[in-house]
């Protein structure tokens, strides 16, 4: 492929969120002018305080706002250039967006193949068999723990929920905070098994997580939402190295403040206002 071709493949992001709005029950406005991109075959990430959206801003990817009556009521959302967000989540997980939901959402009472093969629904060919034991060369762990779901460990079923998600064979995983519950150690595991299944897979993520120094190394982009907005975003590098994120997420900086609303050098970008 030119230069030239490649510029053009990236000009155009396999994810367009533009300027979204999302309301619950008809009243309680919860996203307010969202819009993000997330590139073919990079990692994404969506950092921010509890309550600032992220999770509301995958569900409305995903098509899951109805299952909480929430609609998205001004924007829209376009996946490989098709609008969705219109669309069922059934629709949306054909058309290769797969969510692993916050607190895995395993079913319990199955089996770990079982549950494996329940991210397979979709599908209709040959393969499901030997993408299970690729699901087991990224987890050896599932592969020795052969019974009930239920009875696997909080890192186990996390595992479990990615691999369900690579067995639909998606064009993009959105993962809705993998790090709650697990152990220093198990984070560390899981996220160099993003990072790796990202750069063997080829498969574009969106990230939502409260470990933003875990985040920030997997990712290659970040955006970071308060109260419903995008307030920040750069390239994931960069914002490591921003004093402002370093001192709300990172753990550095001396002065206490409160929100980003008060720093001067906080400028909104204009696409956002």
């Amino acid at each position: 492929m030119s230069k030239a071709a490649k510029q053009a493949q990236s000009a155009t992001p396999l994810l367009s969120v533009n300027n979204i709005e999302v309301v619950y029950d008809e009243v309680i406005q919860v996203l307010r002018g969202v819009s993000l991109e997330v590139p073919e075959g990079e990692v994404v990430t969506l950092l921010g305080p509890n309550g600032a959206g992220k999770s509301t801003t995958l569900k409305a990817i995903s098509g899951l706002l109805r299952t909480e009556d929430g609609e998205v009521t001004r924007g829209d959302i376009h996946f490989m250039g098709e609008r969705i967000d219109k669309k069922m989540a059934d629709e949306i997980v054909r058309t290769g967006i797969f969510q692993v939901m916050e607190g895995r959402r395993i079913i319990e009472d199955m089996t770990s193949i079982e549950n494996l093969k329940l991210g397979a629904y979709t599908r209709n060919d040959s393969h499901i068999k030997s993408d299970i034991e690729m699901v087991f060369d990224y987890f050896p762990r599932l592969k020795e723990r052969s019974g009930l779901a239920g009875y696997l460990s909080g890192g186990e079923q996390q595992m479990l929920a990615i691999g369900r998600a690579l067995m639909a064979r998606p064009k993009m995983i959105c993962l809705d905070e993998p790090s709650m519950g697990l152990s220093p150690l198990l984070v560390k595991e899981v996220f160099g098994i993003i990072k790796k299944i990202n750069k063997d897979q080829g498969i574009t993520m969106l990230l939502v997580e409260q470990n933003a120094n875990y985040a920030l190394r997997a990712a290659d982009y970040g955006y970071i939402m308060e109260s419903g907005k995008i307030v920040l975003d750069g390239r994931a590098d960069e914002l490591m190295n921003n004093e402002d994120v370093k001192e709300f997420y990172l753990g550095g900086g001396n002065e206490e403040r409160k929100s980003f609303k008060n720093l001067k050098s906080y400028k909104r970008r204009k696409r956002w206002l």
